[in-house]
């Protein structure tokens, strides 16, 4: 069986869970998996560094209990984010804990993974990486990789900007194994159009923002309900890399949204204002506009569920 194959028959969907700066947590992880998605969290969410083990043991301990209880649910397994960027000082210890707890998917970021891949692969775990472009993927496969998870344009926060549709296709040409693609994705009608534009799988993570067991504020999440893709603003400003944020919180943050300056890759002049990128100018896909309520997870993935087979059923009729 293949990869995307064995682990699509653990899933009630097609959809992993994209990992979301501050906002994704335990909580959110564990709901997401016991409802059949591939929940996940970046590591770097853990604070301070020696909490990471224990919200790997909270995640594994639930989820080996809910299996014990019912042996023939589908309980999907999670995944841990690793930004792999040489400025990022805990990753030796983060991937140690990774390691130790043989967390079943680590999702790599910001550089390829040459050294992730081995100790990973050791214990039979999986390594997906993220890209924006077939120079990234290339990179990625030369490092050994197991799957590709594709930031197109509209994926909220860092993103690229490419078509799902070009992307797609030329990755296809070079990789046969599993391709997970993002970018405005918050109807199950988006995970069938994923699945025929010839991905294997959604990546989901604004939808998830939204949601009873989410960590975002309460303002957050309203933001998200009431706003719609007009009201994503795409720039390199707060991070100095690009990506999509919301445009109600760049002016509650006293900056006009169509007079943001070019990033020079240095800390936003803004922490002098006691704001900060991601706390507080927050992070969504163009997806929004599709977004109007923030139910429990099992609900969210349900409605999924059912939009998924009504697009299937009108594509039969």
């Amino acid at each position: 069986m293949s990869i995307a194959a064995d682990l699509r028959a653990q899933l009630s969907l097609p959809v992993i869970c994209a990992p979301m700066f501050i906002l994704s947590h335990p909580a959110l992880v564990i709901a997401q998996c016991l409802a059949g998605v591939v929940g996940s969290f970046p590591a770097l969410n853990a604070r301070p560094e020696s909490a990471l083990d224990t919200w790997l043991e909270e995640i594994g301990r639930a989820l080996e209990a809910a299996r014990k209880i019912a042996p023939n649910r589908r309980i999907a397994p999670f995944a841990v984010n690793q930004i792999v960027h040489p400025s990022n000082p805990r990753l030796a210890h983060d991937m140690e804990a990774c390691v130790r707890h043989r967390v079943p998917l680590i999702i790599t970021s910001l550089h390829a993974p040459d050294a992730i891949v081995p100790a990973v692969h050791a214990y039979g775990g999986l390594v997906f990486h993220d890209v924006i472009s077939v120079r990234h993927a290339e990179k990625a496969l030369e490092a050994g990789v197991d799957g590709l998870i594709l930031v197109c344009a509209g994926a909220g926060g860092h993103a690229g900007t490419l078509s799902p549709f070009a992307l797609v296709g030329e990755i296809r040409r070079i990789f046969d194994g599993p391709i997970v693609l993002s970018g405005a994705i918050s109807r199950g009608a988006d995970i069938l159009a994923a699945q025929a534009m010839g991905a294997d799988f959604a990546y989901m993570g604004t939808r998830f923002i939204a949601s009873e067991e989410s960590s975002a504020s309460p303002a957050y999440k309203d933001c998200v309900r009431d706003a719609s893709a007009a009201d994503i603003v795409y720039t390199p400003y707060f991070t100095g890399v690009a990506g999509n944020y919301l445009k109600p919180s760049i002016v509650a943050a006293g900056l006009d949204p169509a007079r943001l300056p070019a990033s020079d890759g240095r800390a936003l002049d803004l922490m002098d204002k006691d704001v900060k990128a991601w706390r507080d100018i927050w992070g969504a896909g163009q997806g929004v506009g599709n977004i109007d309520d923030a139910p429990p997870v099992a609900a969210i993935v349900e409605r999924l569920a059912r939009e998924y087979a009504e697009a299937r059923a009108r594509l039969t009729a």
